[in-house]
């Protein structure tokens, strides 16, 4: 028992150290794009995308198929190795082997590979523009954290220091130099700065219940995040930022705007497939066919039961004639032998038959179908462009927006700074004020919750900014980090 309490101790330890472990930005994203639903669904798509671009590349090859069949056959009916109607019953069986190759067809098979194999490649750019995507929500997400965390924070330091103030009033009062309102007052800030503090944490936990949802983790799974100096947090200089060079690295780098650029060159190669199939087509095919058959029948004795005349007669000589007879039989009842059909090996050889040919196909008149698709596929080139081109005026217009919401955010920033400065300031010379009894509790309350508006609303903004400056680094291609 000795020696066993010890290794369980030490077990339990690396358990709760391992529940305890804190999940950083990078960990929480790659484990949402490894486990998230939207991902596995796109890159299903871009799966059967793949298929369907292989087994364009296999038609090119002839094609090579075997059939056989086999039958019984009763009474009356064509013998299939001499094409004589008999009456018997027999077992036949034929076997084939047909092959076809398309020879020209004014390239739409090729157009057709080339547009399958663009239209997967777009698949592939569209699962990683989801990935983008979802990076870029567990980073607000996370953010969302972090911003809980700190008001939690604040509202707990708001606590600490509104004990203070009441330990120092109740003090006072009890030594009769101030009325017992101000103790009175300052409890019920207490009160309110002890909700302030539960709605934080409420909310800080709610978020996190959120990027659970986000990484597929079950609700009730032990999960924390790690939370970094949000001084260390590294910031682009907005100046590297301008929103045209931004915009020019976006469009060679977001894979939503490859994604456009696959799907019109794919729409072209379509387009091209699809003319292709109003004009003729060439294709050679062959064979090789053989047939068998299986049958037994009785040959009988035959007995002699007269003679009858047959129409004909002999020239005796001196006008003299004599009729000619012939023998009439039946068919007795002994089997004198059978008559069989050769062996199989000998029919595969006799019946065996080879053909070989070229065929064209002219569409005449296929009620505009050929004409109908071509000029379908002119105009889903021409949405897709229509696609391209107004994605393309949206990011530009988003990455201007983020860059001015980043410059407000920054200008906002720097003012919730001084806001704090000055409050701070103002709180400290009313805090002054209060110990000489020159200021009555409820304006010492009122600064110091001028105080604490102030700090939550920089803290707002100070994450404002870096969100803001952090989405301008995620269009110009760098992804999100912390």
């Amino acid at each position: 028992m000795k020696r066993v309490l010890p290794g369980f101790l030490l077990l339990l330890s690396v358990q709760l150290c391992q529940a305890q472990e804190k999940w950083d930005l990078i960990r929480c994203v790659d484990h949402a794009l490894k486990n998230n639903i939207s991902v596995r669904q796109t890159d299903l798509q871009s799966r059967f995308s793949a298929l369907t671009y292989q087994q364009s590349k296999a038609a090119q090859l002839p094609t090579l198929n075997f059939s056989s069949s086999g039958s019984y056959r009763f009474g009356r009916s064509e013998n299939p190795t001499t094409g004589v109607l008999e009456d018997n019953n027999f077992f036949s069986a034929g076997f084939q082997l047909q092959s076809q190759v398309n020879i020209f067809n004014w390239f739409s098979q090729k157009r057709t590979i080339e547009a399958n194999q663009l239209s997967w490649e777009a698949d592939r750019e569209q699962v990683n523009k989801i990935k983008n995507d979802i990076a870029l929500n567990v980073a607000v997400a996370y953010l969302q954290i972090l911003l809980a965390r700190e008001q939690a924070k604040l509202a707990d330091v708001q606590v600490q220091q509104t004990i203070s103030q009441l330990d120092n009033t109740r003090k006072r009062v009890d030594a009769g130099t101030l009325p017992e309102l101000n103790a009175a007052e300052l409890e019920a800030q207490l009160a309110r700065d002890s909700s302030s503090l539960v709605t934080a944490q409420a909310s800080a936990q709610q978020f996190i219940l959120q990027m659970k949802a986000l990484l597929n983790l079950d609700a009730g799974a032990d999960f924390d995040v790690f939370v970094p100096l949000v001084d260390v947090i590294p910031i682009e200089s907005l100046a590297d930022l301008q929103p045209e060079a931004v915009y020019t690295l976006a469009m060679s780098s977001l894979p939503q705007q490859k994604v456009n650029s696959l799907r019109i060159q794919s729409a072209q190669k379509s387009m091209a497939a699809a003319k292709a199939g109003m004009y003729p087509s060439i294709s050679a095919f062959g064979g090789l066919g053989t047939n068998v058959i299986s049958f037994k029948r009785a040959i009988y004795s035959q007995v002699l039961t007269g003679y009858a005349n047959s129409g004909a007669r002999v020239d005796a000589g001196g006008g003299t004639y004599y009729p000619v007879e012939v023998p009439q039989y039946t068919v007795g009842t002994d089997v004198l032998g059978y008559l069989k059909a050769g062996s199989f090996s000998n029919q595969f050889s006799k019946n065996f038959a080879q053909s070989i040919g070229i065929g064209l196909s002219v569409p005449i008149m296929n009620g505009k179908s050929a004409r109908t698709a071509w000029e379908r596929s002119k105009l889903s080139l021409q949405s897709l462009e229509l696609d391209k081109e107004q994605a393309d005026m949206q990011l530009k217009q988003d990455i201007y927006q983020a860059y001015n919401d980043a410059t407000a955010a920054m200008q906002q920033y720097n003012a919730d700074v001084k806001s704090v400065q000055t409050a701070e300031k103002a709180f400290d010379y009313a805090q002054k004020r209060y110990d000489l009894n020159l200021l009555s509790s409820y304006e010492l309350i009122n600064s110091q919750g001028n105080v604490q508006r102030a700090k939550i609303q920089a803290l707002y903004s100070r994450y404002d900014y870096i969100f803001k400056m952090k989405l301008l680094e995620f269009y110009k291609g760098q992804g999100i980090k912390l």
